[in-house]
């Protein structure tokens, strides 16, 4: 899932930004077509937007490290297409034509990425396919934006035909819509042709009017195009879609079958016996073990396809909890696995984050094995988590640690392809247990294979070889608060500086082409900062989920989701209660960042599952809830629409790039930020707030 509400502040913009004026008065629309219009229009802006960040990053693998790029290109699009509304020439109609040629460039130049360079850690294949990453970013960028700016300028000509707060509302409705729609396509593993085919059907509805027999011609070709690369992918018998990747089985000449998710190498389906020698660390964590007998319980985490889970069977195990995040893979393990590992009595499978299944469970384990659970791609567009982030965090280790008996062993192994950060891992490892755990390099750089063993009792291990340090200074450990294992420094990589200029560049260029000049902006410089810590307060939300309830793309619906019901409440207060006192309203959104910041994350891990829920809902969602009231005051007052949300836009394009902060200084520091921001917005605007007429 993705950036469904990073819009949410922005469309606000556009709604409440349209208030009635003696030369252009709002025109009342109380009729059911026209409402339902605005609702199917704000259901496909947000649809398609979900869909290019899935999609995209499905093909261009670069997509999958850096999705937020596809975010900011969407939300600048949006930007561009509200501020457009008011033109003469309507662009929405042009919009399958822009879509289907983003479909046919991605279509033709699928890429894959080279994993090379020591600063942060790319899994993937090592030679690179496609266009270069310096063209085929921008034009990706750019093509996104152009079809997001289309799509919500039909979204934004709708607005202008309702009152401000009502147009609004209905946006809010559109866009639920859209996440469950999505969501539910997900759940059911729908290839991207059935995402396609909505997507038509919606544009078909909507366009149905249009007379220009000209665009007809264009708009059947681009059917033709869009519908013809996504039912070719589709129609692939070796493709599979599952809620985060696309999955693509290669059949080997000696049986076997190579698994790759989104254009990587991932996981290979093979008997235990035929793995070639290099791959028998598969069997190591057991002879590491001193105890002869077998291990009783097992538990494996990101037993995929069922590789891990045989070997355990075959050593003995009496019980095995096969943890995996994503269903597909396990489902196709299930139905490909030579061995059928999934279908023996002592298998009890678990689709869950592994992080979230060791804070649940209250069971105690013989082994514990991290089995290759790197991921390969992130949470959603609107952060830097990966959905193995929580999974190697010291506090992760420690919660892994208490769930193993007295002589239990704990193993994990990966090609992690870098001596720096076995060394990070290794040093996790002797901090949670406290002492060095057993090292075995299988294969030095740029493989870099490597078996890492621990237990409670170090005299539990047949360990030949402890760790010492491959490459000084040791990285410390991975925190739930920075989380980014992969990550050396603390510090933001150099290719990541590059990009966020350039997304700068080509908002500044865009904007200023769109909403005006800047110089008329610095009148509503508050709205500026408002955009770019609402964007924050996102991304916290997003990061705070996910740790608490576990990487899912089932949590992260509901989060978003969750947000857009709570912009939508305070819509709906803002609709009927006018406040006397705005700055109180201010002053109340800094206490609540400020409790959010004083109570940390893992002081709610602990709680049982509701409670949880409801702290970490009442946490998150209340700064959003009054962040939006403070916004929608604001801009009631607005006199120069285009203007102010231009600022607002521009803020939000800085908050999202602001969000790559948290790999200097962490997730939680970014409430001071969002803190600061706001604090900012209330000085810039206070002169508007004196000014202002005594509510009712």
């Amino acid at each position: 899932m993705g950036p469904e509400a990073v819009a949410s502040q922005g469309t606000a913009a556009a709604s409440i930004g349209h208030p009635p004026t003696a030369t252009q008065p709002a025109v009342p629309a109380s009729t059911r077509a026209a409402k339902l219009r605005l609702v199917v229009l704000s259901f496909l802006m947000l649809f398609v937007e979900l869909a290019l960040i899935r999609w995209t990053g499905s093909n261009v693998i670069y997509l999958s490290y850096f999705s937020n790029f596809v975010l900011l290109g969407s939300f600048l699009g949006i930007g561009a297409g509200f501020l457009r509304a008011r033109a003469k020439v309507n662009l929405f109609p042009w919009s399958p034509v822009v879509l289907a040629g983003l479909v046919l460039f991605v279509g033709v130049f699928p890429v894959r990425i080279d994993r090379t360079g020591s600063g942060l850690l790319f899994f993937g294949a090592y030679t690179s396919t496609g266009l270069p990453i310096w063209l085929t970013l921008p034009i990706v960028f750019v093509a996104v934006a152009a079809v997001m700016a289309m799509i919500a300028e039909g979204v934004g000509r709708q607005f202008a035909l309702f009152e401000p707060l009502e147009a609004y509302r209905l946006d809010i409705i559109g866009s639920i819509l859209g996440i469950a729609a999505f969501s539910l396509l997900s759940f059911a593993y729908a290839p991207s042709i059935v995402w396609g085919i909505v997507a038509t059907i919606v544009l078909q509805w909507l366009l149905r009017a249009d007379p220009k027999r000209v665009r007809k011609v264009f708009e059947a070709l681009a059917i033709v195009a869009l519908l013809g690369t996504l039912g070719v992918e589709s129609a692939a018998s070796d493709n599979h879609w599952s809620p985060y990747y696309k999955i693509h089985l290669d059949p080997r000449p000696d049986g076997a079958i190579d698994v790759n998710v989104n254009g990587i190498p991932h996981q290979r389906i093979q008997a235990a016996a035929d793995r070639p020698e290099e791959e028998r660390f598969y069997f190591l964590p057991y002879d590491r073990r001193a105890e002869t007998d077998p291990p009783s319980r097992v538990l494996i985490v990101g037993a995929g396809t069922g590789s891990d889970v045989a070997i355990a069977l075959a050593k003995g195990a009496s019980r095995v909890d096969a943890v995996e995040i994503d269903p597909k893979l396990q489902a196709l393990g299930d139905r490909l696995h030579p061995e059928h590992p999934y279908d023996d009595p002592r298998v009890h499978v678990v689709i869950d984050d592994g992080r979230a299944f060791l804070e649940r469970t209250n069971e105690t384990y013989d082994m514990i094995l991290f089995a290759l659970p790197d991921s390969l791609t992130l949470v959603s567009g609107q952060s830097s988590l990966r959905l193995e982030s929580y999974l190697f965090t010291i506090e992760a280790m420690e919660v892994a640690r208490d769930r193993l008996a007295p002589d239990g062993v704990f193993s994990m192994y990966n090609y992690y392809r870098e001596a720096w950060l076995v060394d990070r891992l290794a040093n996790t490892l002797q901090v949670a247990y406290a002492h060095p755990p057993c090292v075995d390099v299988l294969y030095p750089a740029p493989k870099g294979l490597a078996v890492l063993t621990t237990s409670h009792n170090a005299s539990a291990l047949n360990c030949p070889a402890t760790w010492t340090a491959l490459a000084a200074p040791v990285a410390p450990p991975a925190t739930d608060d920075h989380p980014f294992l992969y990550l050396r420094e603390k510090s933001i990589p150099g290719f990541y500086l590059l990009t966020m200029a350039l997304i700068l560049a080509a908002s500044v260029f865009l904007v200023r082409r769109v909403a005006g000049p800047f110089a008329p902006m610095k009148g509503y410089l508050d709205l500026f900062f408002m955009g770019a810590a609402f964007l924050l307060l996102e991304t916290k939300n997003v990061v705070q989920f996910a740790l608490l309830f576990g990487t899912t793309w089932f949590v992260n619906a509901l989060v978003f989701g969750g947000i857009l019901l709570t912009v939508l409440a305070a819509i709906e207060v803002s609709r009927r209660v006018r406040f006397r006192r705005p700055e109180l309203v201010y002053a109340l959104l800094i206490v609540a960042l400020a409790v959010a910041w004083l109570v940390p994350t893992a002081a709610l891990i602990g709680l049982s599952a509701p409670v949880r829920f409801m702290a970490a809902t009442a946490l998150a969602f209340a700064p959003v809830f009054l962040a939006n009231i403070v916004f929608a005051e604001r801009f009631r007052e607005t006199e120069n629409a285009r203007t102010a949300f231009g600022a607002n836009l521009l803020g939000a394009m800085v908050g999202g790039l602001l969000e790559y902060m948290a790999l200097v200084v962490g997730y939680r520091s970014l409430l001071v930020l969002t803190a600061l921001l706001y604090g900012c917005a209330f000085l810039a605007g206070r002169r508007h707030l004196l000014a202002r007429p005594a509510a009712a």
